[in-house]
């Protein structure tokens, strides 16, 4: 009953957040609770970005071995591993104006463009065919006979399969890239209100973050609890692939968690502070608003000068 008289059961409310505002019984003011639920409303987007970011770290640290350890010469030039970096850098500088293109096409025809959640899964699943691409070349790897390669002075023993025929992987994580970050961008600057726009974005930022230091922690655990078999020192001796394709198999099902939670991020043509309430001088004036619209009329005072009959 003492719940019930402050007003912190019932009441019209649509979350439980809700409860929180002063008016409704609570201790915040209701621009506190408005961007908090702004906020929560992208978490599963952040947090769903964890994974994804693991798999774009594998170019710094599984692809680049798995190249390390093919044959990066071309008509006699030894290759810098770090040029296979430029395979997944091209997709991007090819699709981002692409899609702006299409995205600009679509609005003046059908007056909305892609779905940026859309778009997100698309990017998802091609980071996990990326990571399936990759798995499948490593076991086409280990067919080709071993040759003698130099890299910072060490004679390492190779596979003779050219680092070109890993271009495809590279490829996939840059069109999953070119896809999935301007979407997230462009969900928290139509969701985020003005005031935590700032914030959301560094919150987006410090998830980004967690999933290349978990990345890099997952790589140790699996060295560790597979010693050595998954993650091998000489990848000849191990099965690099298995770690490829497990990693595949979750983003994969991160990619089927985003599609399920896609419909929260579709209405981005609401105002994202909606749920304030407004004074009745506020409300008074919207309508004033909306009948001048409605009439599609000006008011237009006559001049003192103007003749009488005019007037009338």
């Amino acid at each position: 009953m003492c719940c019930i008289h402050y007003r912190h059961v019932g009441g019209q409310v649509s979350t439980w957040l809700d409860r929180a505002k002063e008016y409704n019984g609570g201790r915040y003011s209701e621009s506190y609770v408005e961007n908090t639920k702004a906020l929560t409303r992208l978490l599963p987007l952040c947090i769903l970005q964890v994974l994804y970011r693991i798999c774009i770290t594998q170019v710094a640290s599984g692809y680049f071995i798995q190249s390390m350890n093919t044959n990066l010469s071309l008509n006699g030039v030894l290759l810098p591993i770090a040029v296979m970096k430029i395979l997944s850098i091209i997709p991007i500088l090819i699709l981002a104006p692409c899609l702006e293109s299409i995205n600009s096409f679509l609005f003046s025809r059908r007056g909305y463009g892609l779905q940026p959640g859309t778009s997100i899964v698309c990017g998802h699943v091609g980071a996990a065919f990326s990571l399936f691409v990759a798995g499948i070349y490593e076991i086409h790897r280990k067919w080709f006979p071993l040759v003698e390669q130099t890299l910072s002075g060490k004679v390492l023993l190779v596979s003779s399969m050219s680092c070109l025929h890993l271009a495809p992987q590279y490829a996939l994580l840059g069109v999953a890239e070119a896809m999935v970050a301007p979407a997230c961008s462009f969900i928290i600057f139509r969701l985020a209100p003005i005031r935590i726009r700032s914030i959301c974005m560094a919150v987006m930022t410090l998830f980004q973050a967690m999933g290349c230091f978990l990345g890099a922690l997952l790589i140790r655990s699996v060295f560790i609890a597979s010693e050595g078999d998954w993650y091998p020192t000489i990848l000849s001796n191990g099965h690099l692939e298995r770690f490829f394709f497990v990693l595949a198999s979750a983003m994969l099902l991160n990619s089927l968690a985003f599609w399920r939670i896609s419909h929260r991020y579709r209405d981005l043509d609401e105002h994202s502070d909606q749920g304030f309430r407004q004074s009745l001088l506020e409300e008074n004036l919207l309508l004033h608003e909306k009948s001048l619209k409605f009439y599609d009329s000006v008011l237009d005072w006559p001049s003192p000068y103007t003749p009488m009959e005019t007037r009338l």
